[in-house]
């Protein structure tokens, strides 16, 4: 008897090994996920990672076919925030609500729900991207009285405050203080606040907010509460640094809404001399921009090994609190988030702690409002709103027109 339990102990073993095969095939649109899996070599030295970098405005492209047809699909690959929906939804790819199933109470929510569809979860991501809304010390003790981050949050509390702040800039600078440099700063803060998604139960929904986002983006053009340039432009930048020029005057930028990776790859690179003389507050409402998730091809023919990679990658206490410490970047584990929150303060931001901050803006981040339609509707909509702001439409011409085009080229039809 006890030799015939010790034979199939080794069965057991030798099936369960070799469920996981020992090579896999991962592909990515970013160089993070071979920053990840560098852990994972080191982690599974006897695993052989076929590993493959494709631009990501290719990657669909590339992606596609090979789902499709099952010929040459990767294991696992990476799926940009901009289009993790359109393959969340698309039935290709493996079941991972087991994942979430072993380890929900350590998980941040919305990274959750954004991989999720018709209650089952096909993708996970390792990484939180939160929005704040970060602003200049100096600019706040001149025109509001303190730069404390407690007291500036105060002046931002919801969109109302925010227009009345900016207002209070403008007349207390004497026209050189912009709230903002872009309208476009505007744009996921209140595609966040929204509390209904762009389609549901297949019929176009506009949120009551996106008529509140018209009115404050026509208001602050009227004004000229801000910067009057687009985002990404060459001014955009240059406000980071105080020297956004308006004809022969300089215009002083007070703030700019940007995600976590935003402040290390675009503020604290872009900002000049300003370094060191910014804060940061969550400002009118939780939002988040971009992002990574992980999924896996439903047909592949190593399921266990992808499997048990995507949960290490997002899920593992261990690599992960190493990983945020080398990064700083904003992990999705709670367990990891807690330990470690406490241990940063920010020159950059006066010492401020970024981690912390971020964390507590990740826990009102509504990731139900993301669908696979959202890039389409939402360039629609933008450019509804540009034909308001500058007076070439009224409201409701820009809004009917907007209907229409959502109705012809997506097929969703009205409210």
């Amino acid at each position: 008897m006890k030799r015939v339990l010790t034979l199939a102990s080794v069965l057991f073993v030798l099936i369960t090994v070799s469920s996981f095969a020992d090579d896999i095939t991962v592909w990515s649109f970013t160089d993070e996920v071979d920053g990840l899996l560098n852990y994972y070599r080191r982690a599974f030295p006897d695993v052989t990672i076929n590993y493959s970098l494709t631009p990501t405005e290719q990657f669909p492209s590339r992606l596609d076919p090979v789902l499709a047809s099952g010929r040459g699909a990767p294991d696992v690959f990476a799926l940009e925030s901009a289009f993790v929906r359109k393959y969340i939804e698309s039935g290709l790819l493996l079941d991972l609500t087991p994942i979430v199933e072993r380890n929900r109470s350590k998980l941040l929510q919305y990274p959750i729900d954004v991989g999720t569809y018709q209650g089952r979860v096909y993708g996970m991501s390792w990484q939180a991207c939160p929005g704040a809304f970060f602003y200049r010390r100096s600019l706040a003790r001149r025109y509001l009285g303190t730069d404390d981050p407690a007291t500036v949050q105060t002046y931002f509390t919801d969109f109302d405050k925010f227009l009345e702040t900016a207002k209070r800039l403008k007349d207390s600078s004497n026209g050189s203080c912009v709230v903002v440099p872009s309208l476009g700063d505007l744009q996921f803060p209140f595609y966040g606040a929204r509390s209904q998604p762009w389609v549901v139960n297949n019929r176009l929904a506009i949120d009551p907010v996106m008529d509140q986002y018209l009115e404050v983006c026509k208001t602050l053009y009227d004004y000229r509460l801000e910067g009057r340039v687009g985002q990404w432009t060459e001014g955009w930048f240059a406000g980071m640094k105080g020297e956004l020029r308006d004809g022969r005057n300089t215009l002083q930028v007070f703030g700019y809404f940007l995600p976590t990776w935003g402040l290390q790859y675009v503020l604290k690179t872009n900002c000049g001399n300003t370094a060191g003389d910014w804060a940061m507050i969550q400002g009118p409402v939780s939002w988040r921009w971009g992002g990574t998730w992980l999924g896996a091809y439903r047909g592949t023919r190593n399921a266990n090994r992808a499997i048990q990679m995507i949960e290490w990658l997002t899920t593992n206490d261990d690599f992960l609190r190493q990983y945020a410490l080398a990064t700083g970047d904003m992990v999705t584990n709670t367990n990891v988030i807690n330990s470690i929150q406490g241990r940063f303060s920010e020159p950059f931001l006066g010492g401020q702690n970024h981690y912390a901050e971020f964390a507590r803006m990740a826990t009102g981040v509504n990731g139900r409002l993301t669908q696979s339609y959202d890039d389409v509707i939402q360039a629609f909509f933008q450019e509804a709103l540009d034909a308001y702001v500058n007076g070439e439409k009224s409201k409701a011409q820009a809004i009917s027109d907007f209907r229409r085009r959502v109705q012809s080229q997506v097929g969703i039809n009205s409210n």
